[in-house]
């Protein structure tokens, strides 16, 4: 099992937080005019291709041992439905608007640790996941009354990041973070595969299989390996670091967004999304704030004797 190495585990996912949303954008663009389900395929594809042959090559085992192959298959069900939600999304949100809407998911986390894993939630962080959500809220307001309900997607790709984030951090320090990434896009790759041939016989708009010029061909390959390397970092961090540690620095990918955003559409969110941005931002670093700030637990007094 490895140790817990928090700067490197840090270092990882400020790699993914830089490249996430430039594969975001390349998301953004396609989904424009392919099918989501299509653009998903190739993604999960790209990992089998880039990531099987390095994983085999190292060493990593691609089947995993039994007690982690429920955990697997979840976790690729789960980055199915996270990554497909975005760009469907993402088809009708500004780049940053969809990215800080997402990220109510550290507070998801917070609440999900305390329910699931026990973890104590006091009364501040509990005001501070409160607050955080009325930001979020405020990013989903003007956008909602914008294009409606594709503006609660993100809310969605939260949830299931969250989860997908739990079940990573679970299963990521024994398992080849090369190996976990190639297994997890085979995996999702085979649950796609019939359901695209189904959506194509029965014309469905957004699941099926469709052709591609040049142009989309070679930005599905700038986003397959640009959005594997991210995530592969994003599951490196995950087996140094635990998910507390590493929460503020996910929150660095919003401002990269924005930058992307500009640069590629000329998207910028407006006054009241802005501030809701800086609200969610600010509730999230008090909560780290209040991490690192919480005492340690006292040492045992040796009793008589020992």
């Amino acid at each position: 099992m490895t140790q817990d190495r928090p700067f490197l585990g840090i270092m990882l996912m400020l790699g993914f937080c830089v490249l996430i949303p430039a594969s975001d954008a390349i998301g953004k663009i396609l989904g424009a005019t392919l099918p989501i389900a299509l653009i998903v395929f190739y993604r999960v594809l790209s990992q089998v291709v880039l990531l099987g042959p390095l994983s085999a090559a190292t060493g990593g085992k691609l089947i995993p041992a039994p007690e982690h192959r429920g955990p697997v298959l979840l976790r690729s069900v789960l980055y199915i439905g996270g990554i497909g939600m975005m760009y469907l999304a993402l088809r009708y949100l500004p780049l940053a608007d969809a990215v800080a809407i997402a990220f109510v998911m550290p507070f998801i986390m917070l609440l999900l640790g305390h329910w699931f894993l026990g973890e104590e939630v006091g009364a501040r962080r509990l005001g501070a996941c409160v607050v955080g959500f009325i930001g979020t809220l405020l990013v989903v307001q003007p956008s909602f009354a914008a294009v409606g309900w594709p503006a609660l997607l993100p809310l969605g790709v939260a949830v299931l990041f969250s989860l997908f984030m739990l079940v990573t951090r679970s299963i990521a320090k024994d398992m080849d973070p090369v190996a976990l990434q190639a297994t997890s896009g085979a995996l999702a790759a085979i649950i796609l595969l019939p359901v695209l041939l189904l959506g194509t016989a029965l014309g469905w708009t957004d699941i099926r299989f469709a052709a591609v010029n040049s142009t989309e061909f070679w930005l599905f390959v700038v986003m397959g390996v640009v959005g594997t390397v991210a995530h592969l970092l994003m599951t490196w961090s995950l087996r140094y670091a635990p998910s507390a540690t590493l929460a503020p620095m996910q929150y660095l990918e919003i401002p990269f967004a924005t930058i992307v955003g500009y640069l590629v559409f000329r998207d910028l969110p407006n006054g009241l999304a802005a501030v809701g941005i800086v609200v969610t931002i600010s509730a999230g670093l008090y909560i780290i704030a209040r991490e690192r700030a919480a005492p340690a637990p006292p040492a045992q007094e040796p009793q008589a004797g020992q």
